[in-house]
Parts: C-alpha cells; sequence; structure tokens
C-alpha cells in the first residue's frame, strides 16, 4: 500500500531551473536571480572545483525554509526566536542496486529560548508545517538536533 503524498491545496509559487551538464556542469533560474556553475566534489570523485552542487544548494534551501517555518510557529507560540541559526547538513551515500540517497540533519540554535524543552518542541513542531520537510517525510531521515 503506497503513503498518500501531501500536494498543496493551491500553488503559490513554482521556482523553475534549468541545469545543462549534470552535476559538473551550470545551473539557472527562469528569472535569472540565480545563476550558478557546478562541480563535482572530491570525495564524489570529481575534480572538486570551484562550483558549488546539487547538495549545497538543496541545503540552503532547507535552512531557509526551516528556518522560516521555525518563525510562524514561534509567533504562534509567543516565543522569539531573534539570533537564531538552522544549519542543515546534507550528505550524500549509496543505498544499493546503483541507487543513492540522501542523508539530512537540521542543526538549530536558539539562543534567545534559553529552556531547552521548550526550544525542541518549537523545533518539532517547525518540522511539521516545513514544506522541506513534509517533503522530504518518508523518504529521508531528517536528524533534529538543537544546540
Amino acid at each position: 500500500m503506497s503513503e498518500a503524498k501531501v500536494q498543496p491545496v493551491r500553488v503559490l509559487y513554482t521556482a523553475e531551473a534549468t541545469a545543462t551538464g549534470g552535476r559538473a556542469g551550470h545551473a539557472k533560474t527562469s528569472d535569472g536571480r540565480l545563476e550558478v556553475d557546478l562541480s563535482v566534489p572530491r570525495e564524489m570523485g570529481g575534480d572538486g572545483g570551484p562550483g558549488t552542487n546539487p547538495e549545497q544548494l538543496f541545503a540552503a534551501g532547507y535552512a531557509a525554509c526551516f528556518q522560516s517555518a521555525m518563525g510562524g510557529v514561534s509567533r504562534r507560540m509567543k516565543l522569539s526566536i531573534e539570533g537564531s541559526t538552522v544549519t542543515a547538513r546534507v550528505g550524500i551515500g549509496p543505498i544499493g542496486g546503483g541507487a543513492y540517497g540522501l542523508t539530512v540533519e537540521l542543526r538549530v540554535h536558539l539562543p534567545s529560548i534559553p529552556d531547552r524543552a521548550t526550544a525542541e518542541e518549537l523545533v518539532r513542531a517547525a518540522h511539521q508545517v516545513c514544506p522541506y520537510s513534509n517533503a522530504t517525510r518518508g523518504n529521508v531521515d531528517v536528524a533534529l538536533t538543537v544546540v
């Protein structure tokens, strides 16, 4: 039995990007706001060139989105997340049969919330509403770490 996928009721925004040359190529968005060269990391057998890679782009997007989700949750909880940071660590590796999978750890620093239990509650609640978390749920184990 397959798990029902979570879909938006109404699409508010659609990002569009085109890549050429794969992991050692180039990518750009249709509106021209992002244009990057891509390089394969040495750890994956590449030249470790100056370009970014899909995992770095995913990590940056997930970290930003998760922090925004925390902002929404914190307002409902009447908490401040001033000075907070979210660091997303995205790993990639073989899962067998020639396929690859991802790992994700979100390291959340909440200096304005000294109570660890409250900080962890906020992070768990943000994980329920963040679009990236909802997209990965059931596909990628996401470790949540309050630092």
